[in-house]
């Protein structure tokens, strides 16, 4: 599994995309700390971090995630990696966890706004990792999602607008199907920002990442037998 993640967390700085990615977060984060704090004039660390994940991961996730299968159809290379030695399950996982240590990464670069708070008035820094967490918990399930849909298409464009109007009809439009209430990623990310962890929050999106981790593992195995 650590070859796997690896090569692909290598990938992903060899191209645009992991730059790409931490630049776009860097830029909704710096205008959502405009709108929530210097705008204000006093500072929301908790409304900061819920509006970057509701908006920034919208964007981000679609953007690593569109690339992790569909990619390697579009270069021939999928049938290598199913035939490899490697187990479809180590495969999944190398690319889930290099996904999300490109998210680990955008938020160890999100305490740079905590540091220019400290220069006029330190917020408490547990309730401030306790919102990190919630987002990484939020990055990981919705990291899961796209990875799932990039295993059902050929094509990376596809993939990602496939992800994104998912994201949108799942977290803005919840009223449109009550199954999405189901996976409302949004709904599990309410105690987080005030700085208070919800066990029933971790515990349903750790599921939801667990469960889309797991179909991903079906399709790819599905496809290894018919390889």
């Amino acid at each position: 599994m650590f070859a796997i993640y690896k090569k692909e967390l290598k990938s992903y700085f060899l191209s645009p995309t992991g730059y790409i990615t931490i630049g776009l977060f860097l830029l909704i984060f710096s205008l959502f700390f405009y709108l929530t704090t210097v705008s204000v004039g006093g500072y929301d660390i908790g409304n900061l971090y819920f509006n970057t994940a509701r908006y920034g991961l919208l964007i981000i996730v679609p953007i690593l995630t569109m690339r992790m299968f569909a990619e390697e159809r579009k270069n021939g290379t999928e049938q290598l990696l199913l035939t490899s030695p490697r187990s479809i399950t180590e495969i999944v996982l190398g690319k889930f966890f290099a996904g999300v240590s490109v998210i680990v990464i955008t938020l160890i670069f999100s305490l740079i706004y905590y540091a220019i708070l400290c220069f006029f008035k330190a917020p408490n820094l547990v309730p401030t990792l306790v919102m990190i967490l919630g987002f990484l918990l939020v990055g990981m399930a919705a990291i899961s999602i796209g990875m799932f849909i990039s295993s059902l298409t050929e094509n990376q464009i596809i993939s990602a607008v496939v992800t994104i109007v998912f994201f949108v009809s799942s977290w803005f439009l919840p009223n449109l199907n009550d199954n999405f209430s189901i996976i409302d990623l949004m709904s599990n990310y309410q105690k987080f920002p005030a700085g208070l962890i919800s066990m029933s929050e971790v515990v349903n999106l750790l599921g939801i990442t667990v469960v889309f981790i797991l179909f991903t593992i079906i399709i790819m195995q599905r496809k290894k037998s018919i390889k």
